[in-house]
Order: structure tokens, then C-alpha cells, then sequence
């Protein structure tokens, strides 16, 4: 079992305070289809500063009244647990909610599987491995670009033909 997680945030790098996530949407995958998604915005508890917003979407004013993060995280743990942890780039995800774990005082830890590896390794040849590129060169639909739910829904149909040229290549 797999959770595809796509994350928006508010910094480059989770530093608490203020480098944190205001959306995370979590795809749990059976290894053949996405079965379960839940998507939340997240109140970061700090200003989300024009540079994100521009590059988001996502404003104060969207964030206000949205759940902190110590709110959903049961849900979350709950959804990841004994679970492979998938992302596009998966440091950078894994490692923003890990953070905000520890800042809760609890210790997060998943297997990780990064698609931007996985993509290099079974389809090599393409100028960029960025998720907007590869989701082109492909052909996969992504509506809604640097949003979690849309960059997570097109990194799970990444991850699907992923497997299957895995499976292909046994």
C-alpha cells in the first residue's frame, strides 16, 4: 500500500515557525488504483507571504479558518500508517511533515519512494524530470498546478505508469 502526498507551503524548507504547509492532500493507493483521498487546507499559524501566494493561489484569507495542523494530523497518521510514503521530489514533502510532527513532539517515519528517481530510472531521456514537464510529456491532465490535490491526482497517474513499465521491464 502507497499514500501519494502532495504538499503546498509557505517556505522553501520546513523551519518552525514559518516555513510551513497550508494544503496537503494524502492518495491512498492499493498499488493498482487510488481507493481513499483526503485533502485539507491548512491554517500554518504564520503569514503566507506574496512569493507563495503567487505561486499557490493560496492566501491568508484561505487559510484563516482552515484546520492547524495538529487538527488533521491523527487523520493523517492514520492514512500513512504501514504505508509507503510517495511523492514527486519526496524529500521535500516527507521531510515538511515530519516537521510538523516533531513540533508536536512526535517522530514520523515512513518508507519513501520518490517519482522523480523512479521516473530517471524507467524513463530516461527527457530534458526535465519537474512534475508540470513530465505530466506534458506524457500527456496527463493537471487542471490545477501547484495545488496538492491536482499535483497529487497527476503524480498518482505518474506513479501508475510507472508500475506498469516496472512490471513491464520484470
Amino acid at each position: 500500500m502507497f499514500t501519494i502526498i502532495d504538499i503546498e507551503t509557505c517556505g522553501g524548507k520546513f523551519t518552525y515557525p514559518n516555513g510551513r504547509i497550508t494544503e496537503i492532500c494524502v492518495l491512498v493507493h492499493d498499488g493498482l488504483s487510488v481507493v481513499e483521498k483526503f485533502t485539507s487546507l491548512v491554517n500554518p499559524e504564520c503569514t503566507i507571504t506574496p512569493i507563495y501566494t503567487n505561486i499557490t493561489g493560496i492566501t491568508n484569507e484561505m487559510v484563516r479558518d482552515a484546520p492547524k495542523f495538529h487538527q488533521i494530523a491523527k487523520h493523517i497518521h492514520r492514512l500513512t500508517d504501514n504505508k509507503i510514503f510517495v511523492a514527486h521530489n519526496v524529500s521535500f514533502d516527507y521531510n515538511f511533515v515530519k516537521g510538523e510532527y516533531a513540533s508536536m513532539g512526535f517522530n514520523f517515519e515512513r518508507e519513501k519512494l520518490c517519482t522523480v528517481q523512479l521516473s530517471r530510472k524507467l524513463l530516461p531521456g527527457h530534458d526535465s524530470y519537474s512534475l508540470g514537464n513530465l505530466c506534458k510529456d506524457l500527456g496527463i491532465q493537471n487542471n490545477a498546478r501547484h495545488r496538492a490535490e491536482g499535483d497529487a491526482l497527476a503524480t498518482a497517474q505518474l506513479f501508475d505508469l510507472l508500475l506498469q513499465r516496472k512490471a513491464m521491464k520484470k
